[in-house]
């Protein structure tokens, strides 16, 4: 059922189970993301976002269910052609290490036609002007915060429909963790939808609805004031008593 005041769904994940060898991880996941909507995915180490994430994009194989993106089927597609209809994926490794902030900047880009790369990023440029400083850099040469800007900026290079995000906090001082949080609201305002997994409560700021992932399955998934009325969510993510 589509929430009011939303637009058509964009990504759908139903029945979606997944896992590694022999070991299920995964087990019947429903999740959806609407154009334009933020959904943070709530889940502790272990539970199974990352490979959520992973199947979504068809970094792993899905056992079963599916996996739909615009109305279109895509569970069996490969993940660059994923890529090219708008689903991108930023791990927490964020950036290339080994190459530049530009090179990785231009990589994010790669599916855009020729003539709009160079736009777009002067455009990314002008959002981090610490990255245009040190555009000729090796991403191994910036700080944590730095470095995950670089991830951010690759993301949206290519001028995404939808951004997957698996932990952007990681590793990042509280100080950074805001400056995650005010250029994704940034962005969201010019209609990018995300689906970002995360332990840091921090990024609820951003969310329209929440889900949690527990042991593979998804348990709660409502509002951010739906979650804060629930006495056991409150003391699980927000150690309140």
């Amino acid at each position: 059922m589509q929430p009011d005041g939303y637009s058509k769904t964009l990504l759908q994940v139903t029945g979606l189970t997944a896992g590694y060898g022999r070991i299920q991880v995964l087990w019947g996941v429903d999740l959806c993301v609407h154009e334009h909507e933020s959904i943070v995915l709530l889940g502790a180490n272990g539970a199974g976002k990352t490979t959520l994430l992973k199947a979504i994009m068809g970094l792993i194989e899905a056992w079963g269910g599916q996996v739909d993106f615009g109305g279109v089927n895509i569970t069996r597609l490969r993940t660059d052609h994923r890529v090219r209809r708008g689903i991108v994926y930023m791990s927490e490794a964020s950036g290339f290490v080994g190459l530049t902030v530009e090179e990785n900047i231009l990589i994010g880009a790669q599916f855009l036609p020729r003539s709009q790369i160079r736009g777009r990023a002067d455009e990314l440029y002008a959002v981090f002007p610490a990255l245009a400083e040190r555009r000729r850099a090796l991403v191994s040469s910036l700080s944590g915060g730095q470095r995950k800007m670089v991830g951010i900026a690759k993301a949206l290079a290519g001028n995404p429909r939808l951004i997957v995000m698996d932990e952007p906090s990681a590793g990042l001082s509280p100080l950074f963790v805001k400056e995650v949080v005010r250029v994704l609201t940034q962005f969201r305002a010019k209609d990018l939808a995300l689906l970002i997994a995360e332990q840091n409560v921090k990024f609820l700021e951003l969310a329209d609805r929440v889900y949690t992932l527990d042991n593979g399955r998804i348990g709660f998934f409502g509002t951010v004031s739906e979650i804060h009325k629930n006495d056991a969510l409150r003391r699980a993510y927000f150690g309140l008593k």
